[in-house]
């Protein structure tokens, strides 16, 4: 069993959801969050990078020190990694930096709380 935690740009969620739709995918958690990455902050030459217009009309995107994403948790069988993060990257890719990260973790053991399943029974 593995947790997939990857942080994406907000525009991608529509595109991201319908690619592990197509894998049968049933659980994501998609958590807004603000981060930066390798770019160090907000660059608005970038091309697709959300800024919300109420940061744009104060005019505060110089110097931004973080910027939207949106990151999502999957905890998945070992055999279906390697096709959702394929899916990950085909949904996300653009070429531009900030077309975010994926983080692969063990994880041990899961629990349904509802049903006391444990293990790839509580997936």
């Amino acid at each position: 069993m593995k947790e997939i935690i990857a942080f994406i740009r907000p525009s991608k969620m529509s595109a991201t959801k319908k690619a592990l739709d197509a894998l049968d995918i049933p659980s994501v958690t998609a958590i807004p969050v603000l981060g930066r990455g390798n770019q160090r902050g907000l660059n608005t030459t970038l091309s697709g990078i959300d800024i919300p217009q109420k940061l744009l009309a104060q005019k505060r995107t110089m110097g931004m020190k973080f910027i939207p994403k949106r990151m999502l948790v999957i905890v998945a069988k070992d055999k279906d990694v390697d096709a959702i993060i394929g899916a990950l990257v085909k949904a996300n890719w653009t070429g531009y930096i900030g077309d975010g990260k994926i983080f692969v973790c063990p994880t041990d053991d899961a629990l349904r709380v509802r049903t006391n399943e444990t293990g790839y029974a509580a997936l």
